[in-house]
């Protein structure tokens, strides 16, 4: 997970409420009737025994305990999230949060959860010497080795000291630890040096350190190897071959700079690989994870017949190209969750799979004691293979009503019916405009008198990419626009950005694609564009005005632009009272779409606005900084407008 200034504030302020021994599921306990629990409903909320609920559970990750592993005869599953408080009252006496270092919840149906205490409680021991004490702990991944009949707990620890690699002045050099058990509820003992050591940036200062995240391991049981998989954006993702010990893991690669990269940097964090049909299957997180209700970070998938990669999405996009590859697997679609990212998946005793995330509640996005600080629930939904590639839900995304409960003993039956969504179809062509004239057409005109340098020759209009923005209170982008027709209707683009090149940083943040435009502060944007080192579509919404400490910009990604020419469409449809409570009182549904030929579309997430009937139609073409000093064109092909045709309305 990529820190937050709260998150990343330092150790717990006290002692969790409970301990990790208190509550440890008991062996060979006697069977006893239990009513079967048919169905849940998102969020999943451990409960905390005399005191709430967990009502964030960051980065969650499920395992399955072993046979002879019960509670009142009944097998255990076992969630751990990532250091946080675990709900708006987890507060000390001065009213400062307490971080609990990840928690552990237990469960004999994947619905109902009791938490039972911290993996790594203040009073629980000392820290080895190369953490350290400030440290805090994200992404647990814990698995079983039936080699040594002990579990592994891998997390990232945020800071490290010369002992561990790392240094005893710099912040943010990270490393993966581990600690070792012989239950999977603890108690917990440390290794004597991290797995993988903070990793510095030879380009960078003193204290620049690649961002040594989120851990994972390749199934979830082991012998004495393994294969881990960690990193995040800065430095991007890699994998290594590991020796698991009675003490510890151990690194088979010499230096970190043997481990092969999987993924570029700068778009991805949170792995998680699993293995179906020959396939090894990559997921992974992109954008910012905790931007409270205007999170935009989703999961991606991609495939390899090699752990160790290369992974390319549906359409062949390698995940280490500079157009980085990826095929939306789990994005917001419409209802109240957004941020639904740092997924987990597995398998229920019936054979269904089902993936774990966290998330965030448009309506309640944040601790009460601070906001800013995003809250994230943990939710669960099913996974559906559809030609050899996972959708969730049936590829509605995330679920907010009565669904059908895993089987999570043996013999149970899964009661999950696969129902796949209809496709947005696209409708006739209400206008056009092919840009074959000398001029621009006179339907076009400049918002708020902002006049931008484009011209129209030779069936294209070419626009220099401005040094000009539009972001939250920097309004000085030029947006050309045109009247929206009323309905519901799908604006299409074909653009391109000249003067890039093929791969390298940096041309931040230049871009060029659609709006839908009501002002400078209130607007649905997609765009082709360059971001470090990569080349990204970027989907993104702001909004003015906002609650007090609120964000008013949020964005995500969707498929990857083309090498050449990259095709944009936003479907913009108007929801129905019902579908405007789900969304909070948002008015309009826009839904974006990315193509590298023309032909084929991936579909992305959905953000929900209320722009009004009188939003317009625009194009941009911004965003280069002043340290960009060749010119970058964009050129659009053409721009588009059709009608949705009837009964293929997404079901959120």
């Amino acid at each position: 997970m990529a820190p937050t200034a709260s998150s990343a504030a330092g150790a717990p302020a006290k002692a969790p409420a409970a301990s990790a021994a208190k509550a440890a599921p008991t062996k060979a306990a006697p069977a006893k009737a239990k009513p079967v629990t048919t169905s849940y409903e998102n969020p999943l909320a451990p409960v905390v025994p005399g005191d709430g609920t967990v009502d964030s559970c960051a980065d969650p990750m499920i395992l399955q305990g072993q046979d002879g592993e019960t509670i009142d005869g009944e097998q255990v599953w076992y969630m751990y999230c990532t250091t946080d408080p675990l709900n708006d009252e987890d507060v000390d006496a001065n009213g400062d949060p307490i971080f609990h270092r990840i928690p552990m919840n237990v469960s004999t149906d994947l619905v109902n959860w009791t938490y039972v205490g911290d993996a790594f409680p203040l009073d629980g021991g000392d820290l080895p010497a190369w953490i350290d004490p400030t440290a805090a702990f994200w992404a647990p991944e814990v698995v079983y080795s039936s080699t040594t009949d002990q579990y592994y707990l891998f997390t990232t620890v945020t800071e490290t000291t010369a002992a561990g690699g790392g240094s005893d002045t710099c912040r943010g050099d990270g490393a993966i630890g581990v600690a070792v058990a012989d239950s999977p509820t603890g108690p917990w003992t440390w290794s004597d040096e991290p797995v993988v050591q903070p990793r510095k940036d030879p380009g960078g200062g003193e204290c620049s350190y690649f961002w040594t995240f989120d851990p994972d391991v390749l199934g979830d049981t082991v012998t004495d190897k393994g294969i881990l998989y960690y990193g995040s954006y800065y430095g991007g993702m890699f994998v290594t071959d590991v020796n698991f010990t009675e003490t510890g893991v151990t690194a088979v690669t010499e230096t970190t700079t043997d481990d092969i990269r999987i993924a570029i940097g700068n778009r991805y964090e949170g792995s998680n690989v699993v293995e179906k049909d020959g396939y090894f299957y990559l997921f992974a997180s992109a954008t910012n994870c905790c931007n409270g209700a205007l999170t935009g970070y989703s999961v991606f998938v991609g495939r390899s017949t090699s752990p160790y990669g290369p992974f390319v999405d549906k359409e062949g996009n390698s995940f280490l190209d500079a157009n980085v590859g990826g095929t939306p697997f789990l994005t917001m679609n419409g209802n109240r969750w957004v941020g639904t990212g740092h997924n987990s998946v597995f398998v229920d005793e019936a054979g269904q799979w089902w993936t774990v995330y966290h998330a965030v509640d448009q309506e309640d996005p944040f601790y009460d004691f601070a906001t800013g600080f995003t809250k994230r629930p943990a939710l669960l939904d099913p996974v559906d293979w559809v030609n050899g590639w996972p959708v969730v839900n049936g590829g509605a995304g995330a679920s907010d009503t009565k669904m059908p409960a895993p089987a999570a003993q043996e013999g149970e039956r899964s009661r999950y019916r696969t129902q796949l969504v209809k496709p947005q179809v696209v409708g006739q062509l209400l206008d056009r405009d092919e840009f074959s004239g000398t001029t621009i057409d006179g339907d076009w005109s400049w918002a708020q008198g902002r006049v931008g340098d484009a011209t129209v020759a030779g069936g294209v209009l070419r626009w220099e990419v401005e040094h000009t923005d539009l972001y939250v209170d920097s309004d000085t982008a030029s947006v050309l626009v045109r009247d929206a027709p009323a309905g519901d209707y799908v604006v299409e683009t074909k653009v391109r950005l000249t003067g890039l090149p093929d791969e390298g940083c940096c041309f931040n943040y230049a871009q060029a694609g659609l709006v839908v435009y009501e002002d400078d502060d209130n607007f649905v944007k997609l765009t082709s564009a360059s971001i470090w080192e990569t080349r990204q579509t970027e989907f993104a919404k702001e909004l003015s005005p906002a609650p007090e400490g609120w964000s008013r910009y949020g964005n995500t990604v969707v498929g990857p632009p083309g090498d050449d020419w990259t095709w944009l469409r936003i479907v913009v449809e108007r929801l129905s009272g019902s579908e405007q409570r789900e969304a909070g009182g948002d008015t309009e549904r826009y839904t974006a779409y990315t193509s590298q030929d023309g032909v084929t579309w991936v579909r992305g997430g959905v953000w929900t606005h209320s722009l009004g009937d009188e939003a317009l139609i625009g194009l941009v073409s911004m965003g280069a900084t002043d340290q960009v000093t060749s010119p970058i064109t964009a050129e659009f092909d053409y721009v588009r407008v059709y009608g949705v045709k009837g009964g293929a309305r997404p079901q959120p």
